[in-house]
């Protein structure tokens, strides 16, 4: 293997970063990497590619792994407080003032899903798209979505993997490589359906749509951006950028969130940040000080409180300004 796709590139090198500060085990490095590459000889050579070094790269003769199903629901949120959440901010499955349930809508020739969070009380209002990150459409996604809804939106978040199944019956190694094997496109494709699925309801004030997601999430909030022009705002939280000729097509006032330690994607922002000063995007890309990649998930080990309450404010402020 000579070369990687920009997300295959972009998942090896966040897994690499996981595996070095201790959030990873050797084992589940190797297993996702094995899923996104196809095989484990592929997998050496692509840990090699982002500067693995020769005594961590597992033997390529070591056998394929074998996807396994993950506990019934895992994928899901039930009743009550979100595993796991640490943050002041999230709302539990089942808050008053609050109506929740998963939709379906056509996708390409098929039907997706996605999990729906309004607020109850049946007026229209704004609507945001919510892009999990690469582990799929897990609680703590589905708990975003309520927060926007308790700020007075229509949150739809999508399952990008309803088509294999649903996120919640796959094996968690196996759901990053199922998202770059499915491609970027269908994944922006998704998002489109989603934003006709939610300019179609009543409970949504026609044409006031928004977008936001999380690392994986956020790469395809920014593609999203370039590719989907009724979208009134987007909020990306550390993505990689877009291709950046195609930069000018964007229409949405687009708010980037940047963490100060994450150098593999800020580091890479400034490049981001003078294209789009060549158009007339409205736009606003923020680094978050002594922070790193996925500071906002607060059911992760970077979670940084203050950071991640502050971002989710400038991000309803910025929706608030324009959508």
């Amino acid at each position: 293997m000579t070369q990687l796709g920009k997300f295959e590139k972009y998942l090896i090198e966040e897994f690499f970063d996981d595996y070095r500060s201790g959030a990873m085990s050797q084992h589940t490095f190797t297993r996702r990497v094995a899923f996104i590459t196809g095989s484990m000889a592929a997998a050496s050579a692509a840990m090699l590619l982002v500067g693995c070094t020769p005594e961590e790269v597992p033997r390529s003769t070591d056998p394929m792994p074998t996807p396994t199903s993950s506990a019934p629901g895992s994928g899901t949120a039930s009743a009550g407080a979100v595993p796991g959440a640490k943050s002041p901010l999230s709302v539990p499955e089942g808050a008053a003032g609050l109506t929740t349930a998963t939709v379906q809508f056509a996708s390409g020739g098929t039907d997706i899903s996605g999990y729906l969070a309004r607020p109850d009380h049946g007026a229209a209002g704004p609507a945001v798209l919510v892009c999990h990150e690469n582990r799929g459409l897990t609680p703590h996604i589905q708990d975003v979505a309520r927060r926007f809804a308790k700020a007075g939106y229509a949150a739809l978040a999508l399952d990008l993997l309803s088509r294999e199944g649903g996120t919640a019956g796959m094996d968690p190694d196996a759901v990053p490589g199922a998202l770059t094997q499915a491609g970027a496109q269908r994944h922006v494709s998704d998002f489109t359906a989603g934003f006709d699925y939610l300019n179609a309801q009543d409970f949504v004030d026609h044409g006031r749509i928004a977008m936001n997601g999380f690392c994986f999430g956020g790469g395809i909030t920014w593609q999203s951006a370039t590719a989907i022009p009724g979208l009134l705002a987007t909020s990306a939280f550390y993505g990689p950028a877009p291709d950046l000729d195609k930069v000018p097509a964007i229409k949405a006032a687009v708010f980037g969130v940047y963490a100060e330690l994450d150098q593999r994607i800020t580091g890479a922002m400034p490049a981001l940040r003078d294209a789009l000063a060549k158009t007339d995007v409205r736009n606003e890309l923020k680094i978050y000080p002594g922070v790193d990649h996925a500071f906002h998930n607060d059911t992760g080990p970077r979670y940084n409180q203050e950071q991640a309450t502050a971002a989710w404010n400038d991000t309803l402020a910025w929706f608030g300004k324009y959508v």
